[in-house]
């Protein structure tokens, strides 16, 4: 009973640090700079996964998309980075 009365006031001090939290950061993850941009670069890479993939090269032209589609990864990447 007395190491609980020990605990307490710690205890308490967690609850109320938490309840003066900003209520954004206590339920909303940071939000994210160009969303559109990185939801690009996440069909960009399974678009390329879907390239090498294919059991067929498109008419001779699968090695060439798969080339463009990394340099329009790089080149969205590069973007992003500058902004920062």
């Amino acid at each position: 009973m007395k190491r609980i009365l020990n605990i307490l006031p710690w205890i308490a001090l967690l609850v109320i640090g938490a309840i003066s939290l900003p209520k954004t950061a206590r339920t909303q993850p940071p939000e994210e700079r160009h969303p559109h941009i990185h939801a690009a670069i996440r069909e960009l890479r399974e678009t390329r996964r879907d390239l090498e993939a294919a059991a067929h090269d498109f008419c001779g032209h699968k090695r060439d998309a798969i080339h463009e589609v990394d340099e329009a990864i790089r080149q969205l990447q590069l973007a992003i980075d500058c902004g920062r």
